[in-house]
């Protein structure tokens, strides 16, 4: 087996992984020599990301169909979750949040799934994941972009008021959200309220062209989708995949997780999408809603589950909570899916290490991870 780089870049996987720091390795051996592993990457495929996609095929005529499928759709969700833009002809979480307390909007099936998962894990959270938050989000949005273009000129950005966050904060609620799913349609019923589900969008949006590229008969692939890495099955040679952690607060590789193989890898942290204000603190983008700030437990956490919608929500909602609740929540998703394995790492300050049964120091961070991960971990 041998690789044909399609688009070459001087760059490797790791430094691919947009949003996150994770990234899938691409090492196939000579063994499966009937197929050949096949890799492409888009730079504006939408999410504000970048999209790898890898796959071990008969041709590269196959391979390059399946590349093109999976760019279109990625598209097609970054459109249809926007809550910036409009898009002729369709529908979108836009057109729904323009459309609070006037009407229903007619959406997609897609939407209404997506924003069903979504409601579930408000429910096995107990409200820490919340799309319905998207006012509190919107604030925190438009002081970290202009944050941003201030510490590129050298300045330090500013931070909400108090008064800004407590009311932007009172506007959300699902009792708010009506799923009509006979009428295919979604409906705000306060003006007040807006959605914003960049906590699941693309994990989404990922799982979704994983399972429509393996029902077109892809059995050996995977996609790098801003650091939301699905693999579609396992390797043709039969080996790991192996999914790299970059040290959060440096560059360096902290550890190699192996994936045997159908599975996703996804990490959501605290040092992409942040800017420093002028009280001299970092601010990221993932908001506790217990609190209205930038959640402050850990620098990363990564979920290694089998749905890559599912391990966005939780990389993101256990990034908002402390150990404990975190592991309740685990604990209530595995309850109510009890055939479905799920897998975590921490990683924070030694300063704010906490109890668990499998943990280690490595220089400047405490990181903790579940049992799941035993035998399954190279460091360095």
């Amino acid at each position: 087996m041998k690789i044909k780089q399609i688009v070459i870049f001087l760059i490797s996987l790791s430094l691919l992984s947009g949003c996150t720091s994770t990234a899938i390795s691409a090492s196939p051996s000579a063994s499966a020599s009937e197929l050949e592993t096949y890799q492409n990457v888009s730079v504006d495929a939408g999410f504000d990301t970048v999209l790898v996609y890898q796959e071990s095929a008969k041709s590269q005529e196959i391979f390059n169909t399946h590349f093109d499928e999976a760019v279109n759709l990625f598209k097609y969700y970054n459109s249809l979750f926007d809550i910036y833009n409009s898009y002729d002809g369709l529908n979108n979480l836009k057109t729904i949040n323009d459309n609070a307390g006037i009407q229903p909007v007619s959406v997609t099936a897609d939407i209404i799934d997506m924003l069903k998962k979504a409601k579930q894990f408000y429910e096995y959270s107990n409200g820490e994941f919340d799309v319905t938050m998207g006012n509190l989000l919107r604030v925190w949005h438009r002081y970290r972009e202009d944050g941003i273009a201030i510490n590129k000129d050298g300045g330090l950005g500013k931070t909400p008021t108090e008064e800004e966050l407590k009311t932007a904060a009172g506007f959300r609620g699902w009792e708010y959200v009506v799923i009509d799913e006979k009428a295919s349609t979604v409906y705000i019923t306060d003006p007040s309220i807006s959605l914003d589900v960049g906590g699941i969008a693309k994990g989404y949006a990922t799982e979704q062209i994983a399972l429509k590229l393996q029902s077109e008969g892809v059995v050996h692939g995977a996609i790098n989708a801003g650091g939301n890495n699905r693999t579609l099955g396992a390797k043709a040679n039969g080996t790991e995949w192996n999914v790299r952690i970059q040290n959060p607060i440096g560059s360096d590789n902290l550890l190699i997780v192996s994936e045997p193989g159908e599975e996703s890898f996804v990490t959501s942290g605290d040092y992409e999408r942040y800017y420093t204000a002028a009280d001299g603190r970092r601010y990221h983008h993932i908001i506790d809603p217990s609190t209205d700030f930038p959640a402050d437990y850990y620098h990363s956490v990564s979920v290694i589950t089998k749905d890559s919608g599912v391990a966005d929500c939780l990389s993101t909602t256990l990034f908002t909570m402390n150990y404990e609740d975190g592991m309740k929540l685990i604990e209530s998703y595995k309850e109510a899916n009890p055939d479905t394995d799920v897998d975590v790492i921490w990683m924070a300050d030694p300063g704010k290490s906490f109890d668990a049964p499998n943990s280690k120091t490595v220089g400047d961070l405490y990181i903790a991870w579940t049992d799941g991960l035993n035998g399954r971990i190279t460091w360095g």
